[in-house]
């Protein structure tokens, strides 16, 4: 029984480091996103079995979003990014998003008559 520990811990050990270096790959991207756009603020939702989702939104009004596989994983990344993070994507902080032409085609477009893309 004694040996089974040892690989529980070792399995444990392993799956930590795996998810620290995730987290870190994700806060890279996070801060270079953050650097291409003076600056970045953010949100984690869950979003189910799949994981969570960042969504950055820059000084520039540009947005994106990763999708990482554990919500741990992504709150972690925010941390180390050391950027804002809201609790919800609304009011000022989602007011600061410009969205162009793409945006409208690809969320609205086809409900209101634009070209599916």
């Amino acid at each position: 029984m004694g040996d089974t520990k040892q690989v529980d811990e070792g399995t444990d050990a392993k799956q930590a480091a795996k998810a620290e270096r995730k987290a870190a790959r994700f806060a890279k991207e996070i801060s270079a996103f953050a650097k291409a756009h003076g600056g970045a603020e953010g949100q984690v939702a869950y979003i189910g079995q799949r994981g969570a989702r960042i969504v950055l939104v820059g000084e520039d009004g540009v947005w994106g979003d990763l999708v990482a596989p554990t919500y741990a994983i992504a709150e972690q990344a925010v941390r180390r990014a050391g950027i804002t993070v809201h609790e919800t994507f609304d009011g000022e902080f989602a007011g600061k998003v410009k969205t162009g032409p793409y945006e409208w085609t690809r969320m609205a477009g086809i409900q209101v008559g634009g070209r599916a893309a």
